[in-house]
């Protein structure tokens, strides 16, 4: 990661291009017969806030007292989150792509933590027939939080269901696709979205020769940190991976090298558990403290502008910029982006080959392989010290 005040230098190397195509019919689904779209979830109204917030802290004994507290994030924007609508809005964008393509492919959407819940999802695929379905997550990085939770989930509801044998076999078959913060429609949207940034704050009056690129993502416990690593590089050497290759094509486009930095946002949890740092209003206070007057804040750890963008950045980082005299902008996420949903179908149909058995090049950018779509034993665990042993699809593990 880059030090929190010294520039760091756009990795030459790191200029994204073009991935190797796959070595399979660039169309064809098969065994897939649904795509289930799988994502975090949110609340709808305010009377949905504490019910969704008692889902996402389950068995962690939060009163809702404190429910309420958290909550005022999401009443301060009539007690909705945005990321529902998003999610149909990708869910959209994700069925033109497929019919651009020719491929029938039902999509259907599902959350961990609020309508339509996992089980409302599997329902609607055996109301479709659908014996064999592909899990893709609104994640795009691998960490417990962001693909073991996802799996655990859902050998959790089929197993309530009664839908989970003790040989791992299931009532719909469920194969994911991998963590795609290294495909090349990822990262080319993300290139995309920052170089409007700098179009955007150039009329707002700052100066896109002295701008800073800060990349903000989503903090997670240390321990959690250490246990993302087990499968090659932890989740902020993966951040740090794709920040290279955004900064390094932006700097080029530009035509002057860009100084970025990594922070994170959106810390819960007690003050005597460490988290990844630093806060970005306290980087953008430092920032500040080193003459910094000008920033472009990209959000890369998001797929799109949910709750967490809307009110930790757009909400409390710009406010914070603004009482620094900083000029800030926040650049969009992924979204619907067009290169980031043909990449997504690029990534349904590389993992269909990948279960036909058939050779194929993952396509990747940067300086990290492709993570498995098979996670391999005691991936992303919760904690690095966690035992084995908990239920999680899509992994060798899933019964140790």
């Amino acid at each position: 990661m880059a030090s929190s005040l010294q520039p760091a230098a756009a990795a030459e190397s790191a200029t994204p291009v073009t991935a190797p195509a796959t070595a399979v019919a660039p169309q064809d689904v098969a065994p897939y017969d649904a795509l289930f779209l799988y994502s975090f979830g949110g609340p709808d109204k305010p009377e949905d806030v504490v019910p969704f917030l008692r889902n996402v802290t389950a068995g962690k004994g939060i009163p809702d007292e404190r429910l309420e507290e958290v909550g005022e994030h999401y009443y301060q924007f009539g007690g909705k989150s945005p990321i529902n609508e998003q999610n149909l809005a990708l869910k959209a964008a994700l069925e033109a792509e497929l019919a651009r393509r020719g491929l029938d492919l039902p999509v259907v959407w599902g959350n961990r933590n609020w309508a339509p819940y996992t089980t409302d999802a599997i329902d609607e695929l055996e109301r479709l027939g659908a014996k064999h379905a592909v899990a893709l997550v609104t994640s795009a990085y691998s960490s417990y939080s962001g693909c073991r939770q996802y799996r655990e989930d859902l050998a959790v509801v089929l197993r309530e269901r009664g839908q989970l044998g003790s040989d791992g076999s299931t009532g719909v078959q469920f194969d994911k696709i991998r963590p795609y913060f290294n495909h090349p429609g990822f990262v080319q949207a993300n290139i995309d979205a920052v170089l409007d940034a700098y179009t955007a704050l150039a009329a707002a009056g700052g100066s896109g020769q002295r701008a800073r690129l800060v990349f903000v993502t989503h903090s997670i416990p240390d321990t959690m940190e250490a246990a993302s690593g087990l499968w090659q590089a932890p989740y902020s050497r993966q951040h740090e991976s794709v920040a290279a290759l955004v900064t390094s094509a932006v700097s080029e486009r530009l035509g002057h090298d860009v100084a970025w930095d990594l922070a994170y946002c959106s810390r819960s949890g007690p003050p005597s558990q460490p988290w990844l740092e630093p806060d970005i209003n306290d980087h953008l206070e430092a920032l500040a403290a080193d003459g910094v007057r000008d920033v472009v804040m990209s959000p890369i750890g998001f797929v799109s502008d949910h709750m967490e963008v809307a009110y930790d950045l757009d909400t409390e980082a710009l406010a914070t910029a603004k009482e620094l005299g900083i000029t800030a902008v926040r650049a969009g996420t992924v979204g619907t982006r067009e290169p980031f949903v043909r990449g997504l179908v690029d990534l349904l149909l590389e993992r269909a080959a990948l279960a036909r058995g058939e050779e194929v090049v993952e396509a990747t950018v940067g300086d990290l392989p492709a993570v498995p779509s098979v996670d391999r034993p005691n991936c992303c665990l919760r904690r690095h010290e966690e035992p084995t042993g908990i239920p999680a699809l899509c992994s060798e593990d899933m019964y140790q």
